[in-house]
């Protein structure tokens, strides 16, 4: 039963979309008067958050660029784990019918099994001025809930589907060794993702004879009629205009 191969990028294209929300963000630095000196765009990228601590503390200064080429304000992302959502589970033998290539044959798609993916955001900088900047340009758009829309299957880009993203909390820490040049403050977002996750796609015969006999109420062995229904012509496909063929036998007068 298992083994059958299908991939439809679920978590590749969950991830692309989290990461979409955030990387356009900017840290403007001001003088004394308002005027702005420079605009920087804050770099965002997939990693682990140990990963960024270990390599902001091997920098002497995080400010400017160093041998490890790493400087702040950044952020980064990462997944934490999936968790099974049973509230947002269907009829597990539901399925949607859609067309195929073929006119003989149509794909089957049994309703989704619904997972919630917990996404962790990380904010680092070195001043808090530059980290509040960052935060307050994320939370306005959470309360708490942030909704996108995906495509889950590339084959099939007319079905949609939302996708909920959730800012569960917000935790933050001011991390320094020794004097403050190595000082380094963190904001951590925690977010959930609703996320799901479908079989691969089936294929069966498309219906195109209907019979049903008619027997009398009284004698369930006694058949009266025939009722034959096709469509017209035979051979249509299932997105053409066509029509119905109606053919009744009857047995008795």
């Amino acid at each position: 039963m298992l083994g059958t191969y299908f991939y439809h990028e679920r978590i590749r294209k969950s991830v692309a979309m989290f990461g979409s929300l955030f990387n356009n963000l900017y840290v403007l630095r001001k003088d004394s008067t308002g005027k702005v000196l420079n605009t920087m765009k804050v770099p965002l990228s997939y990693a682990p958050k140990r990963d960024f601590l270990e390599r902001i503390r091997e920098n002497p200064d995080l400010t400017n660029d160093t041998k490890v080429a790493i400087k702040l304000p950044r952020m980064s992302f990462e997944i934490l784990g999936y968790q099974y959502d049973a509230q947002r589970q269907l009829q597990k033998m539901g399925a949607r019918n859609r067309a195929s290539d073929s006119i003989t044959t149509n794909s089957k798609i049994y309703n989704y099994v619904p997972y919630t993916i917990d996404m962790q955001l990380n904010v680092y900088a070195k001043t808090q001025d530059d980290a509040l900047q960052i935060v307050e340009q994320i939370m306005p758009y959470f309360s708490p809930q942030y909704n996108l829309t995906i495509k889950p299957f590339s084959d099939y880009p007319d079905i949609k589907e939302d996708v909920p993203i959730i800012l569960n909390g917000i935790s933050y820490s001011d991390d320094y060794e020794g004097s403050f040049n190595r000082r380094t403050i963190i904001y951590q977002l925690d977010f959930q993702m609703h996320a799901n996750f479908y079989q691969s796609i089936n294929e069966g015969k498309i219906i195109r004879k209907v019979t049903n006999e008619i027997y009398f109420m009284a004698d369930s062995d006694y058949k009266v009629s025939t009722l034959t229904v096709e469509p017209n012509p035979l051979n249509v496909s299932p997105d053409s205009d066509y029509g119905f063929t109606e053919t009744l036998t009857t047995l008795i007068d």
